[in-house]
Parts: structure tokens; C-alpha cells; sequence
């Protein structure tokens, strides 16, 4: 699983992998489980190999890298500031949706946005919200998005803050629970033969430099993550979902797909990320940025 991330042209922590082969079969998979799910909702008895390959955990951002008037910052940062309960940090950048009556009220909250300074400093060389206005609400969304890197800056901290401020002036509260990003990840063994058909196939453009991550250059379409396969796997599927949710809504959603017939395949990595699969055996990865405390 891939999300907002650090390169910006300097050395990183290199992205973690759970290796997919190494879980035991035939036991229980460890990890701590959401609020509203319980030990019995797990899957029993996954034979190594037969899951998906372990997303990689939440999103990386570069660890707070001078860049002139601006350092990368991590979710968990972002998170962690004061003044920004309105926002989550999901896989493509920090959102937050705020609900609407009318679309002349979001459309007017939105007309307003187009006053505040871009870079939270005033001085218009920063990163420009992306916004999403639909009848009953505005999705806000911020990311930086350059040439060798993809995630959040200390920027974007007073942008939210302004952004929250405009909001509520316009009587709007926000709603967590319509933020969400969804990121489709193929398993690839060659990588340099794939990856350059679906990027043709999609019109996107390789993000930040990355030889494993294509994205929408208008940012509208969902993201393609290309996971490294050393063999073929048989028994599993080649393409499956990533779901990046809020951090306090994993445990709603985990629950609900829970109850209509899923189950847990994989939590080893949880409160970062957990494997689903349908009642078929068809996978999905549940993810979470920077979620406090963990």
C-alpha cells in the first residue's frame, strides 16, 4: 500500500514490507484489532502465500527536511498540530470534507477559498488546494505534488488552519467520515514491461520519481501502485483495492465490511493497515496515515 511519501532529493527512510511469505499458517494472525471488531472476525488458517502481499504501512512523508522556506512533514505531524481536528491524512494528501445544505453554500465556501494564500505565508509560491464540490458538501484536499516528491509540508499546516477558519465563517462543520482515498496496487514481476503499458493505457504520469507509483496529473482518477513480485503466486488475486481511511474510521469500516460477509485476513500490521477479503477470497487492504498514538 503506497501513499503521500518523502524523496525530495535527498536520503529517506526507505518504505517498510511485511514479507508476504513470512506469516504463519494455520494460526491466528496477531495485531491489535479496530473498535467494534472482535477475535472472531479474523481469518484462520491462511496458508503462506494465499494472501495478499502485506500493503506497505501508512503513507511515508520525508522526516522534516529543510526546503528553504518549508520543511516535509510526516501525517503523524500533521495529526498532531493543534487547530487541524477537521483534517485527516489519507493516502493522497491531508483532506477534509465539510457538508453542505445547498450547493450554493458549498459554491460559495468554495469562491472563498480562492482568497486565501496558496502557501499559508502569503508569499504565492505554495501548493494550491485541490477542491471536490458535489451537492452536499466540499472535499479540500492539500498535497504538495512536484517532480521528486509527493506528501505534506509545514505549508500546508496553516493552510488548514485558514481553511477551517473559512469554513466555519460559512456555518460549515466538517465530517470526517467523507474522507477517504482509494489506490488500485497490481502485482507486478516485471516492472520496467508493465508499468509503461497501464501509464499509456491511463494517461498518468509516474509520481515523484517513483519506478513503482503512476497518478492522475489532474489528481481526479485513483492512483496505481505497482507491488514487486520475485515469483508467481498462485492461489490470490493480481489486483486488488487499497482503501486509505481516516484514522478513527478504521474501525467503523473494518466493522461494516465485516458484517456483509468479509473477513480478516492479515492484521499484522495493524493500526496501520489490515488485509480483508470478500466471501470469494477477493482481497482488500485497509490503510491508515499516521494515526496518533500508534
Amino acid at each position: 500500500m503506497d501513499g503521500v511519501d518523502g524523496v525530495d532529493g535527498v536520503e529517506t527512510e526507505p518504505p517498510e514490507r511485511a514479507d508476504p511469505e513470512s506469516s504463519p499458517s494455520s494460526r491466528l494472525l496477531s495485531g491489535p484489532l479496530p473498535d467494534g471488531v472482535s477475535a472472531r472476525d479474523r481469518g484462520h488458517g491462511v496458508p503462506a502465500g494465499a494472501h495478499a502481499a502485506m500493503p506497505r504501512p501508512a503513507p511515508r512523508v520525508a522526516s522534516m527536511i529543510e526546503t528553504g522556506q518549508t520543511e516535509n512533514i510526516r501525517p503523524l505531524r500533521f495529526h498532531e498540530t493543534s487547530g487541524l481536528e477537521d483534517w485527516r491524512v489519507v493516502g493522497e494528501g491531508a483532506c477534509a470534507f465539510f457538508r453542505t445544505e445547498t450547493f450554493a453554500a458549498g459554491a460559495a465556501f468554495v469562491g472563498a477559498l480562492a482568497d486565501v494564500p496558496a502557501d499559508g505565508a502569503g508569499d504565492g509560491s505554495g501548493d494550491g488546494p485541490d477542491v471536490d464540490l458535489r451537492p452536499g458538501g466540499v472535499l479540500v484536499r492539500l498535497v504538495s505534488v512536484t517532480e521528486d516528491y509527493y506528501g505534506l509540508t509545514t505549508r500546508h499546516l496553516e493552510l488548514a488552519r485558514r481553511i477551517s477558519e473559512l469554513a466555519r465563517a460559512h456555518g460549515l462543520a466538517a465530517d470526517p467520515s467523507g474522507v477517504r482515498t482509494v489506490q488500485v496496487t497490481l502485482d507486478a514481476l516485471e516492472l520496467p514491461a508493465v508499468l509503461p503499458f497501464w501509464r499509456a493505457l491511463l494517461g498518468y504520469e509516474n509520481r515523484a520519481g517513483s519506478d513503482e507509483d503512476l497518478i492522475d496529473p489532474l489528481r481526479r482518477g485513483a492512483p496505481f501502485y505497482f507491488q514487486r513480485m520475485d515469483e508467481p503466486r498462485g492461489g490470490r488475486n493480481r489486483v486488488h483495492v487499497d482503501v486509505w481511511v481516516p484514522y478513527d474510521e478504521a474501525g467503523a469500516r473494518i466493522a461494516a465490511a465485516l458484517a456483509a460477509g468479509g473477513r480478516i485476513v492479515n492484521d499484522a500490521d495493524a493500526p496501520s493497515n489490515w488485509v480483508l477479503a470478500d466471501p470469494e477470497g477477493n482481497e482488500a487492504c485497509v490503510g491508515v496515515a499516521g494515526p496518533p498514538g500508534a
